[in-house]
């Protein structure tokens, strides 16, 4: 079987909602042409798809070694980097006790990465949330719902994130009245 029959065997299984049997595809296409980018690049992208991020970090940055002229492999592998990212953060923020400032440098630098990604955004309002800086958690989650305005969990956030930020400087005015009299 020649390259071009294995990517088209991939996509026939990809039509058919078998990613396993799509990868296998295009793996075969890529022993048969390793110089190839294009064939990596899919391959990475069927890997996203199908949740196996290692895999498409791996595919990924084979293509944009082999094919660094292509603009879209360079984006999709940050938006693939991004996901990793994202990914390690949200199980730092689940662990006991959680590594929250950890976790928001890796939040902060998946948002620059893929400014697109409503994960990174909405895990970073709930990490801002948890460190009681309401204003800078709402700004993220204000982001998401601009990206997405039907997320309901993005506006959800952002309604209890900057109802929680009035009410923590209304606590602080009252102090501040006390404390002047």
């Amino acid at each position: 079987m020649d390259v071009e029959s294995c990517v088209k065997k991939a996509y026939e299984a990809i039509l058919n909602g078998d990613y396993e049997m799509a990868i296998q595809r295009f793996e075969e296409a890529i022993e048969l042409e390793p110089d190839n980018g294009a064939v990596y690049y899919k391959c990475s992208i069927t890997c996203a798809r199908s949740g196996k991020w290692q895999k498409a970090l791996q595919f990924a940055e084979k293509a944009v070694q082999l094919d660094a002229d292509h603009e879209e492999y360079g984006y999709h592998l940050q938006t693939v980097k991004a996901k990793a990212l994202v990914s390690e953060a949200a199980q730092l923020l689940t662990q006991s006790p959680a590594d929250i400032d950890r976790a928001l440098t890796m939040l902060i630098e998946a948002s620059r990465m893929d400014p697109l990604n409503l994960e990174a955004l909405l895990l970073l309002g709930s990490a801002y949330a948890s460190l009681r800086r309401y204003d800078e958690g709402a700004a993220y989650a204000r982001e998401a719902v601009r990206l997405d305005p039907e997320h309901a969990a993005a506006r959800s956030l952002y309604a209890e994130l900057r109802r929680k930020g009035r009410a923590l400087r209304a606590y602080s005015q009252r102090s501040k009245r006390k404390r002047n009299r």
